[in-house]
């Protein structure tokens, strides 16, 4: 079942967040994942505007966003990220059941 990641980002360190960027695009292929967005412009549609980076990736199943994530490489370059950004990063598996009839409690 596919997972996404959804990753909002603000950057104040644009040269050193280029050296994240640049080395994450093989390692996302390399566990079957594929970038969706990858910091295009944003249309607030309801609630307060957004202006960080977003990003927003699909990998065949949770288990392949883990082992994208902890892959050592990866570590290696989150390092840069962690440097140059502050981050949330979302992890949602593609929907079941739920979906169909979703609790009305919610």
């Amino acid at each position: 079942m596919p997972a996404y990641v959804v990753a909002m980002m603000s950057i104040h360190d644009p040269e050193n967040y280029k050296n994240y960027t640049d080395r994450t695009p093989p390692l996302v292929k390399k566990y079957g994942g594929k970038f969706l967005t990858r910091g295009e412009d944003i249309t607030c549609v309801e609630g307060a505007e957004y202006d960080g980076r977003m990003v927003l990736l699909e990998f065949p199943s949770k288990q392949h966003v883990d082992d994208w994530y902890n892959d050592p490489e990866y570590q290696e370059a989150v390092q840069y990220r962690k440097a140059a950004s502050k981050m949330n990063m979302l992890l949602v598996q593609e929907g079941g059941a739920e979906t169909e009839a979703p609790d009305p409690k919610l």
